[in-house]
């Protein structure tokens, strides 16, 4: 019986090669998952840390039958997983269980264009009542115009930072976070140009507060977009008022 046994290291390029290849792999797989989810932790950290310590933002809880349809119907249900399966770029999925067509107004004019500088977002196309988030940014359920008391709700969509084009209407409001209080956004209808002010910026989870709530001692933007990156979990609702008149 053998008391010791030698084996023979191979040292052949072939199992050198695989080798290789075996770290190779495994190095991008831990880069990939890194560039995947650095910008939803990012995000998280900021939210919690910066956003809510900036911008105080208190959340309505109010029990009146209006304020909690609204609400509960940004997602419908709050369930992360069922709503990322949905396509996000139609806009009535976004309000699935709202049936408010008594009560959106009709214009004559059915676009107008919004500019905000601190994203680098100049004259991009607004539809006013319009469907698909693809096209443009969406006046949701439309109301009241800007420059007119109300609130005007202005859906768009995001994406993952690596996947941003400003001139992709899918990935437009990626850079949404970054605005800060006190940034100008105009809004452009025609001849006239009205100009608002961000005062105030909150992340929340779909059911906790009512976006689409009218208020009507001024006139309001409500810019709501889908945080964390590239995930429908939260709304990131950025508000801003009219501080100039044509």
């Amino acid at each position: 019986m053998a008391i010791r046994v030698y084996l023979k290291e191979d040292s052949s390029t072939k199992k050198k090669v695989i080798i290789s290849l075996s770290h190779l792999s495994l190095t991008l797989g831990i880069l990939l998952l890194f560039w995947s989810f650095y910008p939803v932790i990012s995000f998280e950290i900021y939210s919690r840390f910066i956003i809510k310590n900036k911008f105080i933002a208190p959340i309505s809880s109010s029990t009146m039958a209006s304020s909690l349809q609204q609400a509960g119907s940004i997602l419908s249900s709050y369930d992360v997983f069922s709503n990322n399966l949905r396509d996000f770029t139609q806009a009535r999925l976004w309000f699935p269980n709202k049936q408010q067509t008594g009560q959106i107004r009709q214009f004559a004019i059915r676009e107008y264009y919004l500019t905000i500088p601190k994203l680098n977002i100049f004259k991009a196309r607004v539809l006013i009542g319009g469907e698909d988030l693809s096209k443009g940014l969406i006046h949701y359920l439309p109301t009241s115009l800007p420059g007119e008391y109300g609130n005007v709700a202005i859906f768009g969509h995001s994406t993952l930072p690596q996947l941003f084009n400003v001139k992709d209407y899918k990935t437009i409001f990626t850079y949404l976070p970054s605005i800060e209080k006190g940034n100008s956004i105009t809004v452009d209808i025609g001849d006239l140009k009205y100009d608002y002010e961000v005062f105030e910026m909150f992340v929340v989870k779909p059911d906790q507060v009512s976006v689409l709530e009218q208020k009507y001692d001024a006139s309001y933007l409500t810019l709501i977009t889908c945080v964390p990156p590239g995930t429908y979990w939260q709304r990131l609702v950025v508000k801003a008022k009219l501080t100039k008149f044509p």
